[in-house]
C-alpha cells in the first residue's frame, strides 16, 4: 500500500542498467497487475482505460475506500472471466475489485461477538478498546492518542458488508488483509499536518505524518485476518495477503483454517508399490471415469495444472481457495511450506518493483522467483495512481522476473496472465 511505503511515488521504475537495447514488450499478450491501489488517488482513475495492462486487481483496505472500489468496479468492473483472455478488452471493463481490511487498520474493530466485547460506545470503552489492542497501551503514554482516533467499529457489521459487495460482484476477491509487525500508526493530526495534506490522496492514510511508537497487536492482528479468511472460503473467493517480518505467524493463522482438509499425501514406498502394481490395471475398462485425481503436474510454464484444489462448489471452505502472498518478502523455506503437496489452497506469489526491489531486497527476492513453480508467479506494481507510471513498473517487473527464470519474454508473459486468470478466477 503505497502511501506509506518508503519508496516516493514519484520514483521512476529500475532501468535496465546494460547498454544493450531491450526487447520490445508484448503488450498484446495481455498483463495483469495483480495487486494496486489507484482508488487511493481517484483523479487517476479516469486513465485506467488508457493504460497498456489488461487488466487491475484493485484492493481496498480500511472505512474510505471500500464504496470506491465498489463504485469504480461498478463503472469499469470485468464482468466475464473470458473478457480477460480477449487480445483487447473493452475499454471501459478492466478492473476486478478486492474487499479486505487491511492489517495497518485493523484496530478500528472490536469483536462484538465476544462475550465480552471491548467497546461499548463510551469514552472511557474507547481509551480501554486501544489500550487492548495497540501497544504500548497508549494511556500510558498519551491519553489523547486514543481519544483521538475513530471511534471502534464492529467487526460483525464489516464482515455483512464485505459479504454484500461479493454478492454484488461476483468475480471480486478479498484483499488487502494480512499481519504486518513492522508498522506503526502515524502520530494524530494536528493542525501542522492538516495545512499539508493531500487534497488529491483518499484519506485514512498516513499522508505524510510522522509514526508514533503504538503497533497493533498481533493477536488482534491475526482475529481480523482469520475473520476474513474464514469468509473468503464460505464465499470461495481468492485472497490477496500481505505479510511483513510475520511470515511464521501468517503461515500458522492460515494453515490453521486448512487442518483436516489436508491433501493425501503418499509415501515413496506407496508410490513404489503403485508402481509395481501398475501391470495389474492394463485391462481396465477405458470408460472408466478420469477424475483428474492423479498426482500434480510439475508446475512448468505451458503445462497443464492439476484440478485437485478444492473446489468452492463442493461446499463452503474454512479457507480461501486460492491466496496470493503479495509483494512476496519471505526466504525460500518459507515458499517451501507454502507448496507442500498436502497443502489444500492453491498459493500464488507476486512480486513488486516498489517493495521487492525498491526497498533493497532484490537478492531475496529473485531466490523466492526462483523457487516458486512457474505457475505460481504473478506480477504486481503495488501503486497507488493509475497510468503510465502503473504501466512502467509492470513492464519492468515483467521483464526481471522473465530474466531471473530464463523465459522468453513473450512467453513469459503468456504464463504471467495464465497464471493471473488462475489466481482470480480459478
Amino acid at each position: 500500500m503505497c502511501q506509506h511505503h518508503p519508496s516516493s511515488p514519484g520514483t521512476p521504475p529500475i532501468k535496465n542498467e546494460s547498454n544493450a537495447p531491450q526487447e520490445p514488450f508484448p503488450w498484446d499478450v495481455g498483463v495483469f497487475d495483480a495487486h494496486c491501489h489507484p482508488t487511493d488517488t481517484m483523479a487517476s482513475i479516469a486513465g485506467v482505460p488508457d493504460m497498456k495492462a489488461r487488466a487491475l486487481t484493485v484492493m481496498s483496505t480500511r472505512a474510505q475506500d471500500q464504496d470506491l472500489v465498489s463504485d469504480v468496479a461498478s463503472r469499469q468492473g470485468i464482468r466475464d472471466s473470458d473478457i480477460a483472455v480477449l487480445s483487447h478488452s473493452p475499454a471501459e471493463r478492466h478492473i476486478v475489485p478486492c474487499f479486505g481490511w487491511h492489517p495497518w487498520f485493523s484496530y478500528h474493530f472490536y469483536d462484538d461477538t465476544s462475550s465480552d466485547p471491548s467497546y461499548d460506545g463510551s469514552l472511557s470503552s474507547k481509551i480501554s478498546h486501544y489500550d487492548k489492542v495497540l501497544a504500548p497501551t497508549p494511556s500510558s503514554k498519551d491519553v489523547s492518542f486514543s481519544e483521538g482516533l475513530p471511534d471502534p467499529q464492529p467487526l460483525s457489521k464489516f464482515l455483512s458488508e464485505t459479504k454484500s459487495r461479493l454478492e454484488q460482484h461476483p468475480l471480486a476477491l478479498i484483499g488487502e488483509v494480512g499481519l504486518d509487525k513492522a508498522f506503526r500508526l502515524p502520530q494524530s493530526w494536528t493542525s501542522a499536518y492538516e495545512a499539508q495534506r493531500d487534497g488529491g490522496l483518499t484519506p485514512g492514510g498516513r499522508e505524510g505524518r510522522l509514526l508514533s511508537p503504538f503497533r497493533v497487536q498481533m493477536a488482534h492482528q491475526t482475529a481480523i485476518l482469520e475473520a476474513q479468511l474464514r469468509l473468503a472460503g464460505e464465499m470461495g473467493r481468492a485472497v490477496s495477503v500481505h505479510g511483513v517480518q510475520a511470515h511464521g505467524v501468517l503461515y500458522q493463522t492460515i494453515s490453521a483454517l486448512w487442518k483436516g482438509y489436508e491433501k493425501e499425501v503418499m509415501s515413496r514406498r506407496e508410490k513404489n508399490q503403485i508402481a509395481k502394481g501398475a501391470e495389474d490395471f492394463s485391462d481396465s475398462s477405458e470408460d472408466e471415469d478420469d477424475n483428474n485425481d492423479g498426482p500434480a503436474k510439475s508446475g512448468k510454464m505451458g503445462q497443464e495444472k492439476s484440478t485437485s484444489t478444492p473446489s468452492p462448489k463442493s461446499g463452503p471452505l474454512a479457507f480461501p481457495p486460492r491466496i496470493c502472498l503479495h509483494s512476496f518478502s519471505g526466504p525460500v523455506d518459507v515458499v517451501k511450506q507454502y507448496l507442500h503437496p498436502s497443502v489444500p489452497a492453491a498459493i500464488f506469489f507476486s512480486f513488486s518493483i516498489v517493495i521487492n526491489w525498491g526497498t533493497g531486497g532484490g537478492d531475496k527476492a529473485e531466490e523466492a522467483i526462483r523457487a516458486v513453480p512457474d505457475d505460481r508467479i504473478l506480477v504486481e506494481s503495488d501503486l497507488h495512481t493509475a497510468g503510465e507510471q502503473m504501466d512502467q513498473y509492470l513492464e519492468e517487473v515483467c521483464r526481471r522476473i522473465c530474466e531471473i527464470k530464463g523465459w522468453n519474454l513473450r512467453k513469459g508473459i503468456e504464463q504471467l496472465g495464465r497464471n493471473w486468470r488462475e489466481f482470480v478466477f480459478g
